[in-house]
């Protein structure tokens, strides 16, 4: 990585901001080689992807001999591919769900029926220690298995697609510990969601098949070559997050614009095709798979995935009158999920705290998050009395050996309680009963308030602990029991039923934590099955969104943040465009000549970490010193070990395609690449030359020193660069300036660059938000 990358800087402003990462105590120790992040637990080096082609003579002579054979191979390969990401991914969302609720479903009658004979204390024994199991499975698989794969892996995928590459996201333990962590976490009644880690798996999936198979085990295919890069690793791992929400809400158009709006950094048309897909085998082979379980074989609990929610029916009356209260949603719903975002960020960053002490630590904490989870949960349904069961109803009242909305749990015969109703089942169940038609009289208003206030709480302190997690169904739930909750306040002064307030106060929520608008809109109005509340549904994003963008930003975000990924935002920021490139741009800078002595070589790879280098020809080469390209650390690496070295400091007349192929260059998707301390080399090879021209990349994007850097950041994020050559304005004693990387866009950088821009930019801040911030 170049030294521009490598200076750490200590930023400026508030040290306790979120633009930094949560182990502050461990970032004293300066790496001069690359940024750091915490990925899974642990503070790891990170660097950038390499998106850019690197057009030198080696890769078009490569690009030019490829017929119409390869070219069919390579697009057949691609559509393939999706084929199978789409097909694996619902078959392990359809898996997930079943066994959730087979798990739950069993813990839930074992209990259930323990407390119809009376032995309430024998009932909690098995409810928590069967919460507790299933906690600590996930817990201890994940702190000694893969740490990667806790959380929801939604702020890490997003980071990759961005350009950030942390290490072992995506590796085959980390799949693996995913699925059966998020299982057995879901299933424990932590309030915790699988949509989030539904992404994770989908773009795991997606990497480990764009691998082509593993050199070390003899297991390659020679198809797959072409996928051997970055750019094409980056799409399928777009199409697999676009089919993990697909596969955990059936929601097929709905996952293709949350890829599009929320995780891709970089969109074409192809990809688009080829993401729409991607979901729509998903949604195909999971309407299949569900048909099977409705038929009853998958369990007594299963039903094979999310069904549509019942929630009105097909004519929805609503009027002028009913726009004031949707507006009223959506302006609490935004300040709800600033409030939302700002107490788990808190919480996030004591939770690090904890986590950093070891692996026990972490165990320890999510052990009593569940202790803690499942007294809340048996005890709360004591504090809500007993209702009647309704004269008609849609189901067997009171619900005894399986889900319902009639829970009776302590109440006697012909009753059942409410509030169990909703904590006694799984959030999708809990779901299902809040957005249901026809079940205004259902729930108490006390039962609601008590069930918000239990939401809120648990999933800001559930979301954090060492085990797989998502945030969609829990902040779902949320927003469902806050809209009843409003439409209770209401009662018959609209015409709205509570399931429909219920529906809309999960589309205020989810916008004003998540802040997305379209994929939202249309993954609730798939999960709903109800186009008709689509302008409804619009208009409390767009409230809800617009309110909570005033005071933070979207959650995903302020975990990245936290764990420190240098996102590059889709904007500059005001103060970029005061300064040009070479106000930032960083050296010593490091230069090969054309022809360059391999001891130099060496010792440069041996005493930096930098990725890339420029190549430069100076006299006698040419006649004055020029820009020839730039050259891949990885490239000069294979280059070494293929020992093509001339005694002489002239042209290279052998033939290198005839000693190297494609493959040789071709990136590798997971571990660690070759290392120039495993090449030997003698002193007479030390002494010898070699000719650098054909693999260096003689087309590098560059920018004149004086361009603004808010110009350049757009240019960097927009292409997918890794670096940006600087050249000067007029051309003196070197052909380039140096080399702007990703680390030198971070505000953390230009603000310890330049203190008194600090100054200028809360004093705009200040002018425009004088309440907000007063209020923070």
């Amino acid at each position: 990585m170049p030294a521009a990358e490598a200076a750490e800087s200590d930023g400026g402003g508030d040290p306790e901001s979120l633009t930094q990462p949560l182990l502050n105590s461990q970032r004293s120790v300066i790496n001069s080689t690359s940024q750091v992040a915490i990925v899974g637990a642990k503070l790891c080096p990170i660097e950038s992807l390499d998106y850019e082609i690197a057009e030198n003579d080696f890769f078009k002579q490569d690009w030019r001999a490829r017929g119409r054979v390869q070219i069919f191979q390579y697009i057949f390969m691609k559509w393939l591919l999706c084929l199978l990401i789409g097909s694996l991914v619902s078959l392990v969302g359809f898996f997930n769900n079943l066994a959730v609720e087979n798990i739950a479903g069993i813990k839930f009658v074992v209990t259930s029926n323990m407390m119809l004979t009376g032995r309430y204390g024998m009932a909690f024994l098995v409810f928590s220690v069967s919460n507790f199991v299933l906690t600590l499975f996930p817990a201890v698989i994940t702190s000694f298995i893969s740490p990667t794969a806790a959380g929801s892996g939604i702020p890490e995928v997003k980071a990759y697609l961005n350009g950030v590459d942390a290490p072992g996201i995506f590796s085959l333990r980390t799949l693996f510990v995913k699925i059966f962590g998020s299982i057995s976490a879901v299933a424990s009644s932590l309030f915790i969601g699988k949509a989030g880690p539904m992404v994770h798996t989908g773009a795991c999936i997606a990497f480990q098949l764009s691998q082509g198979g593993s050199k070390k085990y003899h297991l390659t295919w020679r198809w797959l070559r072409y996928f051997k890069n970055d750019r094409d690793r980056r799409d399928l791992i777009t199409c697999g997050s676009a089919a993990g929400i697909a596969a955990s809400f059936r929601a097929p158009v709905g996952g293709l614009l949350f890829a599009l709006e929320e995780m891709a950094s970089w969109w074409r048309s192809a990809l688009l095709w080829r993401a729409f897909f991607t979901t729509a085998v998903v949604a195909i082979i999971l309407r299949a798979l569900i048909d099977v379980c409705l038929s009853g074989k998958c369990g007594l609990f299963g039903k094979g995935g999310l069904i549509m929610y019942d929630v009105t029916s097909t004519n929805v009356a609503y009027h002028l009158s009913d726009v004031p209260p949707v507006l009223v949603l959506g302006v609490v719903g935004g300040l709800l999920g600033a409030v939302y975002n700002f107490l788990l960020a808190k919480v996030l960053r004591v939770y690090s705290l904890i986590n950093e002490k070891g692996k026990v630590c972490k165990i320890l904490l999510a052990s009593w998050i569940s202790i803690f989870t499942s007294c809340l949960l048996f005890g709360l349904p004591w504090l809500a009395s007993c209702k009647a069961c309704p004269a008609i109803a849609g189901e067997a009242c009171p619900t005894i050996g399986r889900s319902g909305n009639y829970k009776k749990f302590q109440c006697p015969n012909g009753e059942y309680n409410d509030l169990a109703s909703l904590i006694f089942n799984t959030n999708d169940d809990a779901i299902k009963n809040l957005f249901s038609k026809g079940t205004d009289s259902e729930f108490q208003f006390t039962s609601m308030i008590i069930f918000f206030l239990t939401c809120f709480v648990l999933s800001i302190v559930s979301y954090g602990v060492v085990v797989p997690a998502g945030l969609f169904v829990p902040v779902i739930v949320m927003g469902a029991s806050y809209g009843r909750i409003v439409g209770m306040l209401i009662g018959s002064r609209s015409n709205l039923n509570h399931g429909l307030f219920a529906v809309l106060g999960a589309a205020s929520l989810l916008g004003g934590s998540m802040r997305m608008t379209v994929s939202l809109c249309v993954i609730l109005l798939e999960l709903t099955n109800n186009l008709l509340l689509l302008p409804l549904m619009m208009v409390v994003l767009l409230i809800s969104k617009t309110v909570a963008d005033a005071f933070n930003g979207n959650i995903y975000d302020i975990i990245m943040k936290a764990k420190g990924f240098p996102y590059l935002e889709n904007h500059a920021e005001p103060y970029m465009r005061q300064l040009t490139v070479g106000d930032v741009v960083t050296g010593p800078l490091q230069l090969f000549n054309g022809i360059e002595k391999v001891g130099n070589i060496v010792h440069v790879l041996k005493t930096t970490k930098h990725n890339a280098f420029p190549v430069i020809d100076e006299p006698p080469i040419s006649v004055s010193p020029v820009l020839f390209g730039l050259i891949l650390r990885a490239h000069l690496i294979e280059l070494l070990k293929g020992r093509i070295f001339s005694p002489t400091p002239e042209y290279s007349e052998i033939d290198v395609l005839q000693h190297f192929s494609a493959d040789d260059f071709a990136k590798r998707g997971s571990g660690h690449g070759d290392s120039i301390d495993d090449i030997e080399f003698s002193e007479e090879e030390l002494e010898m030359y070699v000719d650098l021209h054909p693999f260096t990349n003689a087309s590098p994007y560059t920018v004149v020193e004086t361009m603004s850097l808010a110009k350049a950041l757009i240019l960097f994020r927009e292409v997918g660069l890794r670096h940006l050559l600087v050249i000067p304005k007029v051309f003196g004693r070197s052909p380039v300036v140096g080399i702007l990387t990703r680390h030198d866009f971070m505000p953390e950088h230009i603000l310890g660059l330049h203190p008194s821009l600090i100054r200028s930019r809360w004093k705009r801040l200040r002018f425009q938000f004088p309440r907000i911030l007063k209020f923070f």
